[in-house]
């Protein structure tokens, strides 16, 4: 199933993914570091999406208490709670 989140408190504003059998596939981010967060869609594709939450939840970025990591795990966690 596909979802779109809209991120708050990162330079990304909005991230796309899909959710099949349990793992994560096509995530895109619309904004922010580029390479980077490439770089986290390239690593989580085909991850357990419940380890993907476990894993970047509460990372924060300076001095923000949150990151796009982090959001991406409140997406994921939203997802699949619903």
């Amino acid at each position: 199933m596909h979802y779109t989140y809209r991120t708050s408190g990162v330079c990304s504003s909005e991230i796309n993914f899909d959710i099949e059998d349990g793992k994560l596939h096509n995530i895109a981010f619309t904004g922010g570091c580029n390479g980077n967060l490439k770089s986290i869609a390239s690593l989580l594709e085909g991850a357990d999406a419940e380890l993907a939450v476990e894993r970047l939840s509460g990372i924060e970025c300076g001095f923000k208490s949150t990151s796009c990591g982090d959001q991406l795990a409140r997406a994921v966690k939203k997802a699949l709670e619903s």
